[in-house]
């Protein structure tokens, strides 16, 4: 089973309070975008990567990411319909359209052949470029979990804070049990036919792309998630990752 990892990356970033769209963001000296593309291929699980920018941003992402395989595409105007886009896509290429004008999707410098054709037994990683600094070993542990035979799993964190159930008006209703609550974080893994059935149901209501597994009745399992696979979406996440960058020699190139 070949893996392909859909990247959707066409959010404004209006909470970053940045002057261009937050893949595009530099954090230790590299876009947003690059640290997580390059996160997922240096998996080595990976074989290739569509990612869905803002329609205006499409050149810029094809120069900064040439030369790795992947696929650039307009998203949409949400994140369902960049995830749906990209799906598309893999779709189109496998059919001989010419998607992005890089290196060819699913050939890894060195490899001698890649399997580039989609299909149902595939699986498909969605992955938040938002999450730049998820370590490799998060990616490979969740495609590992798939290929055992689960077809939908996310990473996850148990909760550290206490939780309280808050009404409109800012007044406590309850303290809600922590220790059956995660925090789901990014890649979430799935068979290609498992996806494809949940965005062809898909709802407006979904914040994750295991929400719209689970609204089909189907079973998402969990592996453990990471501390670094943070969402940077406030300027203290961006200070936050920069901080952590700072501490690893050569992170910043």
């Amino acid at each position: 089973m070949s893996v392909v990892a859909v990247v959707p990356a066409a959010g404004s970033g209006q909470r970053l309070g940045a002057a261009l769209p937050k893949a595009f963001v530099p954090v230790g000296g590299v876009p947003i975008l690059v640290r997580a593309v390059d996160g997922l291929l240096c998996s080595g699980v990976v074989d290739r990567v569509v990612v869905a920018v803002p329609a205006d941003q499409v050149d810029a992402a094809r120069s900064l990411l040439a030369g790795r395989p992947v696929m650039v595409v307009a998203g949409g105007s949400d994140r369902t319909d960049s995830v749906r886009n990209a799906l598309h896509a893999i779709d189109g290429a496998s059919g001989g359209e010419r998607v992005h004008g890089g290196e060819r999707a699913g050939t890894h410098a060195g490899d001698a052949h890649t399997d580039d054709t989609p299909g149902a037994d595939h699986i498909v990683l969605v992955h938040d470029a938002a999450r730049p600094l998820a370590p490799p070993e998060l990616t490979a542990a969740v495609v590992a979990a798939v290929r055992s035979g689960r077809h939908a799993v996310v990473p996850v964190l148990p909760l550290a804070d206490t939780v309280k159930q808050v009404d409109g008006a800012g007044r406590v209703h309850g303290t809600v049990d922590r220790s059956v609550l995660r925090a789901v974080q990014t890649p979430q893994g799935f068979t290609r036919a498992l996806l494809d059935r949940a965005y062809a149901a898909a709802g407006p209501t979904a914040t994750d792309d295991a929400g719209l597994v689970e609204a089909l009745g189907e079973p998402v399992h969990t592996v453990p998630g990471h501390a670094s696979a943070f969402k940077v979406t406030t300027p203290w996440d961006l200070e936050l990752a920069e901080m952590l960058l700072a501490r690893t020699p050569g992170a910043g190139t």
